[in-house]
């Protein structure tokens, strides 16, 4: 263990830079082994520092530092102090500006942690979000410090061929020995963070756009040349996500290049580096034979997400890594609205509460919870978080909801018209909103600074002979670490009634002339009761439209009242969540009988249910989908006090096996009916299509069948798109089908050759429900093509086997935590961004019955025991023990 607690880094201590840094002059010899990079900063003393320090420390880490030089003076080495993080140059000129002139090496090939400039197979590519480009040269690393950066690139032709930066190619020449240079110049000041550089032996797709105000805009996308074929529908995703920036924003490119490459090395899924995005391959490569509609779909929303970011993150970035929902938070709102707009809004909603409800509520109320503005951190890299993004969306959206489309959009104006070129924070953002509107958002700013998820409790009275309907709201805001003690949160709830004929009734609020369909309800205190009129009969509430607020909503209601807001609500969320609640609580009885020794038997309301949308007619086939699904039991365990993993997963394999069976025929006939070929074909209803037929396949397949096992290997053997294929291995791997081992061995063979595929073949049996799951999975690690240095490879084994398989991660015995807590421990030096990563899974250990409360504190506590634990790893670990 180590001998002193890594530093933290405090909100209340921020204080602006000492020096600014006016222009950035980089020239890099690229080397794989060893990188010369000599850096040029103009600087001057900033005047908005208040610090009486002469001295300049500039932050670097794990470099070789050749030589310094202020306005041309080589530097004696009594005139800087170099320690293992910085440089210190002593008296600096402190009244005009002045040139620091810094020449060091570093190793791209030994740098295993991904950040900085590092090799992937034969590519040199930068990662340098958050404090990832002093480990390229020394610098002011941090975001309030903007410059113009101008980059020259010198490498071996046949080695580097490509030479990439930042900005628009100035100039280009030829050097003796094979070599070959190309200068870059960015005319935007950015944070460092915002650099990327790319080298290597790449092809190049391209393509065009014309702006809304008549520029022409040439995108490049760069890939391995085995990869050629899967750009088409990235080039396209980009030229979407440009012109509905440009219809819902105004907003408009910026240069006169876009470009992206995709990396096989990557800690994350992209990065927004101004003009360079940098991809994880997952986010570019697509063909229909070996991506699923899923795929296609988040290949979309990631390039639509960097590309927004161009003006909510680049042009307008935050001031400090607190502020990072200030960029990530807004900008996935928008590539969840673009995604919306593109595909289906009812799905897309569902599918990001899903994710928001499994994840980031536990994240909310565990050790780890934190606001979606933190106060303190020890290691940025692990701020990276639900909270931070999806929850920090959800923020966003509620003061869309407030202040309606028309009055975000000029919040939005506003604060891009006040702030274009400038380091912010998160207040500016929500000033803008205040101004823009003339509201005020005093209380409404609590949501950036409380941690925790608010619970909604909710209670109803009918007075038939007053014709009044009284809705009684409380929220309480439970204590989280650090915060014992709330204040009331500004709550939008979006609000419905539908009476008993299935149609909507007007709203009227008493004390208000509003009438309306749906109103939007704004709980401001601990509770709040509002009373509707002129309701002759008592309707059925329809709560939370839209999942309005992230709050867990509390409230009294009959298995009838469920399925007939599953029939009759027009809201599409709230009647998909109609249906997760009556089958979640139909479940939970279930987890309640197997607890107790008694018989399983389903109830009948739920049957009847199911029955009434499987016979429907869905003009959203996606959207049927997901009514036609049982919650997961990752949501399903979220809604129990004490965690049964094995309980749960009983009941919800009963429940699915009487749905198959009350259903069968419907199932079978919805599946052939929806059984084609259109292989190739993304729009929403050959998608649908797919969607349904695999969900009634999965269904099918617990009947034990033997047609139904026909029909599975017949759709793996013949399927022509990954969807298909990898629903129906699925279908395969988690029965007792004779051909689950052929087929498995069948699906490697095909696909060994690409990575992204592997990928999913690795999670699809770390996630598997039979017995002998554990020992695939260590089988598996020792695979000649697992790789415990490729991020990817990770997630898609240990990450999807401790995050996504709870039934075996879980099992008893505690071979499920040994085993991540030997990942975590192998990960600590090679990749402690990785690593820290995964320990998510350990985090909710309080959760659980005292056995493995006890086992999986043991892991924690073997993991902070470690030798040289990195600061990733120790934060996590640490506050999950605390």
């Amino acid at each position: 263990m180590r001998d002193a607690s890594p530093q933290t880094i405090y909100l209340k201590d921020y204080k602006p830079p000492e020096y600014l840094i006016h222009d950035t002059d980089l020239n890099f010899t690229l080397d794989n082994e060893s990188t010369r990079v000599v850096a040029s900063l103009t600087m001057s003393r900033n005047p908005a520092s208040k610090a009486d320090d002469s001295a300049l420390t500039l932050l670097g880490e794990n470099l070789t530092l050749v030589g310094v030089q202020l306005n041309g003076d080589i530097l004696s080495t009594d005139r800087y102090l170099q320690t293992p993080e910085a440089l210190v140059i002593h008296d600096v000129p402190q009244h005009e500006k002045f040139v620091v002139t810094i020449e060091n090496t570093l190793n791209p090939k030994a740098n295993t942690a991904l950040e900085g400039l590092y090799l992937s197979k034969n590519m040199l590519c930068t990662q340098c979000e958050a404090e990832g480009f002093r480990k390229i040269t020394y610098y002011l690393d941090r975001p309030d410090v903007m410059s113009r950066f101008t980059t020259t690139l010198v490498g071996d032709k046949d080695k580097y061929p490509v030479l990439l930066s930042n900005g628009n190619k100035k100039a280009q020449g030829e050097l003796p020995d094979n070599k070959h240079w190309v200068t870059w110049e960015d005319p935007f000041n950015k944070p460092c963070y915002l650099f990327a550089l790319v080298a290597g032996q790449l092809e190049c797709v391209r393509d065009s756009f014309i702006t809304q105000s008549g520029r022409r805009i040439a995108l490049e996308i760069y890939v391995e040349a085995h990869d050629l074929d899967k750009c088409d529908h990235a080039m396209q995703s980009l030229k979407n996500a440009m012109s509905w920036d440009e219809k819902t924003y105004g907003l408009e490119y910026d240069l006169d290049l876009y470009m992206i490459v995709a990396v096989g090395h990557f800690n994350m899924g992209a990065m927004e580096n101004k003009g360079l995005n940098i991809f994880n391959t997952k986010f570019v490569l697509a063909r229909p034979d070996t991506a699923t509609d899923s795929d296609y779909e988040h290949i979309e929303g990631v390039i639509g997400h960097e590309y927004f970011h161009n003006w909510s993150g680049n042009r307008v970035t935050c001031r400090d890594w607190f502020q990072l929902s200030l960029k990530e938070g807004f900008t996935v709102f928008r590539d969840q609205e673009f995604t919306g707009d593109r595909t289906s809004k009812a799905v897309k909603r569902i599918e990001d509460v899903n994710a928001l409800r499994t994840r980031q509520f536990a994240e909310d109320a565990g050790p780890l919870a934190h606001p979606i503005r933190p106060d303190a951190y020890i290691e940025i890299n692990n701020f990276y978080t639900l909270t931070v993004y999806e929850k920090g969306a959800e923020v966003v959206r509620m003061l869309h909801t407030l202040l309606g489309p028309q009055g975000f959009r000029k919040g939005c104006d506003l604060y891009f018209q006040r702030h274009d070129g400038q380091a912010v924070t998160c207040d500016d953002f929500v000033n803008a909103m205040e101004a823009a509107n003339d509201v005020d958002l005093t209380q409404f700013r609590r949501w950036y600074s409380q941690a925790g998820t608010p619970v909604l409790t909710v209670s109803e009275h009918y007075d038939s002979d007053a014709q009044t309907l009284s809705l009684t709201l409380k929220q309480d805001n439970p204590p989280t670490p650090g915060q014992p003690r709330k204040e009331p949160l500004h709550i939008p709830i979006k609000t419905g009634l539908i009476l008993p004929d299935g149609n909507l009734a007007q709203c009227r609020l008493q004390g208000s002339d509003q009438v309306s369909h749906k109103i939007v309800l704004e709980l401001t205190d601990t509770e709040q009761t509002f009373v509707f009129e002129q309701l002759p009969q008592k309707p059925v509430i329809s709560l939370l439209r839209g999942f309005s607020a992230p709050v867990k909503l509390k409230m009294q209601r009959s298995l009838e009242e469920l399925a007939f807001l599953l029939s009759h609500d027009p809201d599409t969320f709230n009647r998909w969540e109609a249906g997760q609640l009556l089958a979640g609580r139909v479940i939970a009885e279930l987890v309640d009988d197997l607890q107790n020794g008694r018989s399983l038997e389903i109830n009948p309301v739920l049957i009847e249910a199911y029955l009434k949308i499987a016979q429907n007619c869905w003009l959203d086939l996606s959207y049927f989908a997901l009514l036609l699904s049982l919650p997961s039991e990752i949501y399903l365990a979220e809604q129990m006090p004490v965690i049964d993993v094995e309980a749960i997963h009983t009941a919800r394999e009963f429940v699915a096996c009487q749905i198959a069976k009350h259903l069968e025929d419907d199932l079978r006939g919805l599946y052939l009916d929806n059984h084609r070929d259109e292989s190739g074909c993304f729009d929403a209803k050959a998608i649908g299509r797919r969607r349904v037929k695999n969900v009634c396949l999965g269904y099918l397949s617990k009947l034990d069948d033997t047609e139904i096992q026909r029909w599975s290997l017949k759709q793996f053997d013949t399927a022509k798109n990954m969807t298909d294929q990898i629903a129906a291995l699925s279908v395969i791997v988690n029965t007792q089908h004779p051909a689950r081992a052929t087929c498995l061995d069948a699906f490697y063979r095909q696909w060994r050759d690409e990575a992204l595929v592997l990928d999913k073949w690795f999670a699809l049996q770390a996630t598997a429900s039979p017995p002998d799951t554990f020992d695939a999975v260590e089988r598996l690690l020792k695979h000649p093509d697992f790789d415990l240095k490729n991020p990817n490879r990770v997630r898609s084994l240990v990450g999807s086997f401790s995050q996504a398989n709870p039934l075996h991660f879980h099992a008893a015995n505690g071979q499920g935590y040994r085993f991540l807590a030997d990942r975590i421990i192998e990960l600590n030096t090679l990749n402690p961004q990785v690593a820290s990563r995964m320990i998510g899974a350990l985090t909710q250990w309080r959760r659980y019955d005292e056995a493995r409360q006890a086992l999986m504190k043991g892991e924690l506590e073997r993991i902070m025991s470690t030798e040289a634990i990195s600061k990733d790893v120790y934060e996590v670990a640490s506050k999950s023990l605390a």
